[in-house]
């Protein structure tokens, strides 16, 4: 099939982060090798905003509560099956505690979620002074790799990924029957959707000082005190800035992150800074976008975006939710 062909059975994904890449895998495997699946992507995997993420499993700043749980449950559960091969899809279940955080403050969705344990006051997994918490073994994804394995699954099933730039969703509608939207934060000029916004989020990479277990404690004033321990070294967060635009990183706003870090596991204070990076998490009021919308041309366009701080945890339950709105419209 030539590149300027196109029959019912075209799908373009717009969007190259772990979202659109997982959709995309999602509907190429379904077809069984009878539809075309595309990606256009303005970045490269490795230079979303998914690439970005400390990537642990959690519903984090991501809505709407009733949907969430189920779609996070759907993805942990693939993720239980791709752990048993780290080094090839990074995907790791690492231990770790979540500070100051309880099991009545979570949905349903917590009771399934295997060796989830409450922690009192005096816990040794606790930090001095923290009086509460959760402990549990959870994903704990590296990124680069786990997008790289994504597209090589892609391959395998016969899709693609290419760099493209779009002034408009009408571009991909031009050339397939059925165009998914896993455009993220981009999606505010493509859709136009001004509910969608961006939340900065900073984060420092050091030198592992010998660190193997996770650590998070939200900080409504400072924004999160977290480290999570990837192959590249110790993840240090983070900001979650809302309405920010900016992409560069803060110099103090890293020293304040590794001070806070260092309260919690002193040895952090003296690693060697490896890396500073910026991400733009795609809040979206309302709640995460997925339905599917009839075209005026008589085709079909899949929304699939604002999924927050939490692409990685809802990744696969939202690919499955698109596929089956897809299939409305897929021979």
């Amino acid at each position: 099939m030539s590149g300027s062909e196109m029959n019912d059975s075209d799908v373009i994904v717009v969007g190259g982060g772990v979202i659109g890449l997982t959709t995309a895998v999602t509907l190429a495997e379904r077809g069984g090798g009878r539809r075309r699946v595309r990606v256009w992507a303005r970045d490269a995997p490795a230079d979303t905003v998914s690439a970005v993420a400390g990537a642990l499993w959690w519903p984090y700043r991501i809505e709407p509560e009733d949907l969430v749980g189920a779609w996070s449950l759907a993805s942990l559960r693939v993720y239980e099956r791709l752990a048993a091969r780290p080094g090839e899809t990074g995907v790791r279940f690492v231990p770790g505690v979540h500070a100051d955080m309880a099991l009545s403050g979570l949905g349903p969705w917590a009771g399934q979620v295997a060796g989830l344990r409450e922690l009192g006051p005096g816990a040794p997994e606790l930090p001095p002074g923290c009086g509460s918490g959760l402990a549990a073994r959870l994903p704990l994804i590296d990124m680069p790799v786990h997008l790289e394995w994504l597209r090589g699954r892609l391959a395998a099933a016969g899709g693609q990924v290419q760099t493209r730039e779009l002034a408009s969703l009408d571009e991909a509608a031009a050339a397939a029957g059925t165009v998914v939207n896993c455009t993220g934060l981009g999606a505010r000029r493509l859709v136009p959707d001004e509910r969608i916004r961006p939340v900065r989020g900073q984060l420092t990479v050091v030198e592992n000082p010998g660190i193997d277990e996770w650590f998070t404690a939200v900080d409504t004033a400072a924004g999160a005190t977290y480290f999570f321990p990837q192959p590249g070294g110790l993840v240090l967060g983070g900001t979650a800035e809302e309405d920010d635009w900016r992409t560069s990183p803060d110099p103090a706003t890293a020293e304040a992150i590794v001070a806070r870090c260092a309260r919690i596991r002193p040895e952090i204070a003296h690693a060697r800074v490896l890396a500073h990076r910026v991400g733009l998490r795609p809040v979206r009021s309302g709640g995460v976008r997925l339905e599917a919308v009839r075209r005026p041309d008589g085709g079909l366009l899949v929304h699939n975006y604002g999924h927050g701080g939490a692409g990685v945890t809802v990744a696969w339950g939202c690919a499955e939710a698109a596929a089956e709105l897809a299939s409305a419209a897929l021979p």
